[in-house]
């Protein structure tokens, strides 16, 4: 039977509410179930594989961010040294940044695992919870051998989506993550799983950003497109020390005429600015005005991970060159 490693950070998939109707409101009794007891209430898994767990601080996921990958990183690296017959590793975590955590552990990792993150729209202890048959399913596909070299993979509702790719669109509904330009990898079809395509975009292992002694990254900033925007948010960033700027802006990648020039202005004093869109899907072209105002193009990446992916850049490289190569690469 494969042995697969499960480390849980906390997150719905973990959590317990006041009864099993608790559906929305389970975060004020602050009870999260760590890795091992996760475990327990999933007997069926014994069926499926040899899950070993794994202690991790378990927190809601708007907490989680780079020291968490960090340490995720480096966890995920002595499992794969302490256990030389390991399948894959899966990640129990909470929803609300699940696809920022996947998308930089895709970016930083240094094992050749499959790395699956998985999570819940519906707490532990919920009636027709999705907790437990996500979890299996995640498992499963962790230990699939042809999961092997697809980069961080996200499983929920039976679907694998790719880190880069798959992003939250609902606030309660079961079929939450979703790839908007491209739908997704496979799914898991009882004990079957399945792979329809394969994301062209590198991955990890063997990328050039290395976080594992890092204190902290670049401070990297997003400021949101509107009707009327100013500039005021982008001139406080700055103020604030940041090294880099993505705009969320109005689609296909564009801004108010005065938010326009305080970016401008930033990439004239040496700062990276890269435009993304609000929109949720989409490249951004690299127009002539964009090229102009010395802004790079995020690709299609969403703001939230374009800073992830500008962030690392910045680690390597200020030339902005450079960081567009890396855009165009992962």
């Amino acid at each position: 039977m494969p042995k697969v490693a499960f480390i849980g950070t906390g997150g719905t998939i973990s959590s317990l509410g006041r009864d099993a109707l608790d559906i929305l409101d389970y975060t004020a009794t602050d009870r999260r179930l760590d890795a091992g007891a996760i475990l327990d209430a999933v007997p069926e898994l014994a069926t499926v594989a040899s899950v070993v767990p794994v202690p991790f601080r378990a927190v809601p996921s708007p907490a989680i961010g780079f020291a968490e990958w960090r340490d995720l990183v480096r966890l995920c690296a002595r499992l794969a040294d302490e256990h030389p017959d390991l399948a894959g590793i899966v990640i129990g975590h909470g929803t609300a940044t699940l696809e920022e955590t996947a998308y930089a552990l895709s970016l930083t990792l240094t094992v050749d695992l499959p790395v699956v993150l998985v999570g819940s729209q519906r707490p532990m202890s919920a009636l027709s919870t999705d907790a437990k048959l996500n979890l299996v399913a995640a498992v499963r596909t962790a230990a699939a051998p042809e999961s092997r070299g697809r980069g961080v993979l996200v499983v929920l509702n039976d679907e694998i989506q790719a880190a880069r790719e798959v992003t939250k669109t609902s606030v309660a509904r079961l079929q939450t993550f979703r790839t908007p330009d491209f739908g997704v990898l496979g799914h898991v079809d009882g004990d079957t799983v399945r792979y329809y395509r394969r994301s062209e975009r590198a991955t990890a292992p063997g990328t050039p950003f290395d976080i594992r002694d890092r204190p902290a990254l670049p401070r990297v900033d997003i400021a949101y497109g509107y009707a009327d925007a100013d500039g005021t948010a982008v001139r406080a960033f700055l103020a604030a020390g940041a090294r880099g700027l993505v705009s969320a802006g109005l689609a296909p990648g564009m801004t108010p005429p005065a938010e326009a020039e305080a970016l401008e202005a930033a990439a004239a004093d040496g700062i990276v600015v890269v435009m993304s869109t609000r929109a949720g899907s989409g490249v951004v072209p690299l127009t002539t005005r964009l090229r102009s105002r010395g802004i790079l193009s995020a690709d299609n990446l969403t703001p939230q991970k374009a800073r992830i992916l500008l962030a690392l850049a910045l680690t390597v490289t200020h030339e902005p060159d450079a960081v567009a190569r890396l855009f165009a690469t992962y």
